[in-house]
């Protein structure tokens, strides 16, 4: 029997509370934010806010909860725009739907940061066995480098490469964690080359290569094309991503039964981006469907969650949906039992 999984893409929306005091403290601390140091006083914001949506998520019944990401208001180019040899840029680049994710300008070399692997190092601090419930979350090396400018390494393949290598060290000094979720919605909405996609599988590789963790690839905001699909297949990872809300979901099938797809597979059921909650019921038709339409693969497991990050989503909102996500995951264990 396949296992499910109920998880999340991580970068959650802030709690109501949490919105107007962090823009009051920034605003107070605008010359700290702007050098990229952030006052204690805002880190023990945060802090706070961690442990709210640490709980939310453990109280929900996911299988995998996610430091939340609540710092990352640049949304994928957050790990980038942190460093300090990247200008942040202002908010102005765009995917078609409107996503906002910053520009930043890399100046000079991608050295180790460590900002997500302090993340993550709070969060297992306050959840029970984080080795088998943690999951990390960072954007892949494709979408960070199409979201990024480079004004140092000069050539398309060495930025591509280096961008891949920054993510690989970043992962590296991670705690221990179950899951690690490459975000890489880039690979739809600005389908790489010829050879950025020969280069694909190599990048992705040198990210995963750093940890022991279930490594899942997850594309979103449409179907990916042939091609890309085939060369990410190449990829040493456990899983990949599908988006069964949005897109042309025939695409994505037409891509599985040429080219196959791994043994596990990250299934976007919920809508990230629409304020209405699905039930559990309809979660769980959602992955018949897609189990259906697959039948000559048998999958060892299926993570569920939204197909998007759910950032923009009301907070009330969000957390209902992550309660119809796991009630959907284990709709068939309770089947068994009954």
């Amino acid at each position: 029997m396949t296992e499910r999984v109920a998880t999340t893409t991580g970068l959650f929306p802030l709690p109501d509370p949490a919105k107007q005091r962090l823009s009051d403290l920034k605003g107070h601390q605008k010359h700290d934010l702007i050098s990229g140091a952030e006052s204690d006083i805002i880190t023990s914001a945060y802090e706070e806010y961690r442990a709210e949506v640490l709980t939310e998520q453990q109280a929900a019944g996911l299988d995998r909860v996610v430091e939340g990401q609540l710092r990352w208001d640049d949304m994928l180019a957050h790990p980038l725009s942190t460093h300090e040899n990247v200008d942040p840029n202002g908010i102005v680049r765009y995917y078609d739907n409107n996503n906002f994710y910053r520009d930043p300008r890399v100046n000079g070399e991608l050295t180790f940061s460590g900002d997500v692997a302090d993340e993550l190092r709070a969060a297992a601090d306050q959840i029970e066995s984080p080795a088998e419930s943690l999951q990390a979350v960072l954007p892949g090396p494709y979408s960070l480098f199409d979201l990024a400018s480079d004004y140092h390494y000069g050539n398309e393949g060495d930025f591509f490469a280096a961008i891949a290598d920054f993510l690989a060290g970043e992962v590296a000094a991670f705690p221990d964690h179950k899951t690690l979720v490459l975000h890489e919605p880039s690979l739809v909405e600005n389908a790489p080359n010829e050879d950025q996609q020969a280069e694909l599988a190599e990048m992705v590789d040198t990210v995963a290569g750093e940890t022991d963790a279930d490594v899942v690839v997850h594309t979103y905001f449409g179907a990916l094309d042939e091609k890309t699909y085939a060369h990410l297949m190449d990829a040493d990872v456990e899983a990949l991503g599908f988006d069964l809300v949005a897109g042309d979901r025939a695409q994505t099938l037409s891509n599985i039964t040429e080219f196959g797809t791994k043994d596990a597979a990250l299934l976007g059921v919920a809508d990230g981006q629409n304020t209405l909650v699905e039930s559990a019921e309809t979660l769980e038709e959602r992955v018949e469907w897609f189990e259906n339409q697959i039948p000559v693969q048998e999958f060892d497991r299926l993570y569920l969650s939204t197909n998007t990050e759910p950032f923009y989503l009301p907070v009330n909102k969000h957390r209902a949906k992550l309660e119809a996500i796991a009630g959907a995951a284990a709709a068939p264990e309770e089947e068994v039992t009954a």
